[in-house]
Formats: C-alpha cells, sequence, structure tokens
C-alpha cells in the first residue's frame, strides 16, 4: 500500500490530538489538514486553530455541527427510543459517524487520501470511526497511531511534546484523573479514579449537573411539544434541535437529572465503567415515551420495543451507515407519523415523570376505559376472547394429564 501523503486529522487541540498531528509530518511524511467539530462539547474551539497553525498546518476546518448534530444522528436515535443495556443513551456513540462523515467529505474537498483519529486501540471509538470511513469511502486509507507507534505511556508522551515543543497544559504533567468526552448530549468520564467499579464516582467528576441532593426543594414542570416523534417546542416556544436539547440540558442539570454509573460490555471484549450525565437526554426520553403512549398502536409500539436493543447495539457498536441500522430506522420513522402532541412532564431531585400527555391524534377512549356505565363495550365479549386465548392452554393440560405428566 502505498504511503499516504496528504490526511485529515480529527484533531481537539489536545495534548493526545497534538502529539499526533507532529508524528504524522514527522514520522509519515504526511501533509496534514486540521479539522475540529463543534458538537456542543462546551469549549473554546479557537485555541485547537492556533495551535494547528503553530505546527504549519495550512488548511484548517473548525465546523458548527450543533444543529445536523441532534436533527440528523440524535433525534432519529431518540425516536427508536435506544439504550444500549437498558440504560445508556450513547452519547459518545452518536458522535462518531456525524465526525466521520464530515472527515470524509473534508477529504474529498481537500483532496487527501487518508483520515487520522485519536482513539486508542482498547476502546470502542477506532471502531466507530473506521466502520463509518469505510461505509463512506471504501478506498480511504486510515492512520490509528495508537495501534502503530511506540508512545505507549503519558511520560513518552509529554517527552515527545517537550521533544517538540508541544503545548503541555499544566494538568497533563501528572496522571490525568479521568478521561472526559463531551458534546451537547452528554458527558462521559472514564478510566484512573474511576476503574474500580466498587468504589463510588467522587462528585468532582459531575460536570452537567448537580447532586440529586443539592438540586431544588421544589419541583420544575414543563411541557415538551411534538411532532411525527421529535421535539420541536418547550413550553409552547418553539425552537431548533440543538437549542431545544441545550434548553432541557440546563433544567435536566438544575434539577439532578440524568446522571448514570455503568458497567458496560464493550464491542472490543472487554468490560469498562463509565459515568454519564444526559440530562437532556434523560427528559427526551421520557417525553417521547408519553407521547406514545397516547399516540401509538399497542402492536406497532411493542414491535418497535422489540427492534429497540438490536438499534442500539448498531449504534454503539459502529453500524449507524449499515444497511440493517437503516431499515429498522425506517420502520422507527414509519411509527412515528402521528407521534404528535404535547407531554408534561414533573422534574425533581433527579427524577423525571410524566404528569400529562395530549395528542390530536390520540387512541386513548375514556368512553372505553371508564367504571361508569357505557354504550361502547359489551363487558360480556370479554369471555369468549378469553376463552379462546385460553383453548390451547385448556388442551395442552388435558393431554398432559392423560399422558401422566403432573406439571
Amino acid at each position: 500500500m502505498a504511503k499516504p501523503k496528504k490526511v485529515v486529522l480529527a484533531y481537539s487541540g489536545g495534548l493526545d490530538t497534538s502529539i499526533i498531528l507532529k508524528w504524522l509530518q514527522e514520522e509519515k511524511g504526511c501533509e496534514v489538514v486540521t479539522f475540529t467539530a463543534d458538537l456542543g462539547q462546551g469549549e473554546e474551539l479557537e485555541p485547537a486553530r492556533r495551535k494547528a497553525e503553530a505546527c504549519g498546518v495550512k488548511e484548517i476546518f473548525i465546523d458548527d455541527l450543533r444543529e445536523e448534530f441532534v436533527r440528523d444522528f440524535v433525534f432519529p436515535m431518540f425516536r427508536a427510543n435506544a439504550l444500549y443495556e437498558g440504560l445508556y443513551l450513547l452519547g459518545t456513540s452518536i458522535a462518531r459517524p456525524l465526525i466521520s462523515k464530515r472527515q470524509i467529505e473534508i477529504a474529498h474537498m481537500v483532496g487527501a487520501d487518508a483520515v487520522c483519529h485519536g482513539a486508542t486501540g482498547k476502546g470502542n471509538d477506532q471502531v466507530r470511526f473506521e466502520l463509518a470511513y469505510y461505509a463512506l469511502d471504501p478506498d480511504i486509507k486510515v492512520i490509528a497511531p495508537w495501534r502503530e507507534w511506540e508512545l505507549n505511556s503519558r511520560t513518552k508522551l509529554i517527552e515527545y511534546a517537550e521533544k517538540h515543543n508541544i503545548e503541555i497544559a499544566t494538568d497533563k504533567r501528572g496522571e490525568a484523573p479521568f478521561s472526559v468526552d463531551a458534546n451537547l448530549l452528554h458527558t462521559s468520564s472514564e478510566g484512573k479514579a474511576l476503574e474500580d467499579p466498587n468504589e463510588e464516582a467522587p462528585e468532582f467528576v459531575y460536570q452537567r449537573t448537580v447532586s440529586p441532593e443539592a438540586a431544588p426543594d421544589k419541583a420544575t414542570y414543563i411541557e415538551v411539544g411534538f411532532e411525527q416523534g421529535d421535539a420541536v417546542s418547550i413550553n409552547g416556544d418553539e425552537m431548533s434541535p440543538a437549542t431545544l436539547l441545550t434548553k432541557l440540558n440546563e433544567l435536566g442539570g438544575a434539577n439532578g437529572i440524568g446522571r448514570l454509573d455503568l458497567l458496560e460490555n464493550r464491542f472490543v471484549g472487554m468490560k469498562s465503567r463509565g459515568i454519564y450525565e444526559t440530562p437532556g437526554g434523560t427528559i427526551l426520553l421520557m417525553a417521547h415515551r408519553g407521547i406514545e403512549q397516547i399516540t401509538m398502536d399497542k402492536g406497532a409500539m411493542h414491535l418497535k420495543d422489540e427492534l429497540m436493543p438490536k438499534y442500539a447495539e448498531l449504534v454503539y457498536n459502529g453500524y449507524w451507515y449499515s444497511p440493517e441500522r437503516e431499515m429498522i430506522q425506517a420502520a422507527v420513522d414509519k411509527s412515528q407519523e402521528l407521534v404528535t402532541g404535547t407531554v408534561r412532564l414533573k422534574l425533581y431531585k433527579g427524577n423525571v415523570d410524566i404528569v400529562g400527555r395530549k395528542s390530536p391524534y390520540s387512541l386513548y377512549s375514556q368512553e372505553h376505559v371508564t367504571f361508569e356505565e357505557d354504550d361502547v363495550y359489551d363487558q360480556a365479549d370479554a369471555g369468549g376472547f378469553i376463552k379462546i386465548n385460553a383453548l390451547r392452554l385448556r388442551l395442552l393440560k388435558a393431554r398432559d394429564r392423560k399422558a401422566g405428566r403432573n406439571v
């Protein structure tokens, strides 16, 4: 395989990717193009530009992808109510296909023949990035430094940075207490101080939420409006996708909502412990469930719930651009055509409760469920319904008795 000549690097401006930038120039002899994505991580991104310029990078891309992130990735996933292993709202997983997509687009724009990421050889992100790269450009070359270089310790990284005059933040000189990934949907903290799964995570790990104990003693009530399965308003105020999620994050964070301590199964085979904060996403999931309750048919709803774990696993494992994820998405989106209305929620000390829901397409019929007299439902019909459904059970029991089986 020919050596890559021009590479697009997913660049945060942090220590690791700054070292990767210099390593690509020195060891690989590549011209490097940097790409920094604003996904709502809450950090100042201009320092990344200055660091790239200081390394002689001539083509620098810093793109605000917040609206695209929520509209085209987060919202479709939330239509599916996706939860990995029953708990995780997939905040890191769902960001990788968008970063990869934009990297490939930039590679085509600038005539690069390779892309590079800073994921380690132990984690899920290397898989997510590279599956997306190859799905979008099967001929692209991929450089994964952590699987190639010998800078396999923090000491070696620091030494390399010093040798090449790479700026090192003071807090990077010692062992980092934990690593953090953040975007508009969540924060993820892993490693070091969090590696013992039997030790409670210290409070300083949490960045977006107050502790439930410190949350207000008075509940906050909000209404979330939906159209075709996507949230469009809060308390009647229409908002763009990214603006709406930002507001839900503020409301959830102030009420101690969205904390998760999870010991999960990585795609590469090992278990890892992560501390996640998804305040807005936790509210959004509950609200979406609430509007589905009143608008979705039982059969469609239950089938969708059966498909959800597979959908979540595909997202977690990096198969966003796979035909099977797209097939499930088509089914999910079909189910959302009349998922429109408003859900009222109570936020209180880490909890989100549905306290009301209404829709112009409601399937709820008070006439049918009332305990009072009605003219629309003949209770005697239930007897035949039960006997028909019990027929196979009665036949099974009769056969077992005949066979002398005491079951």
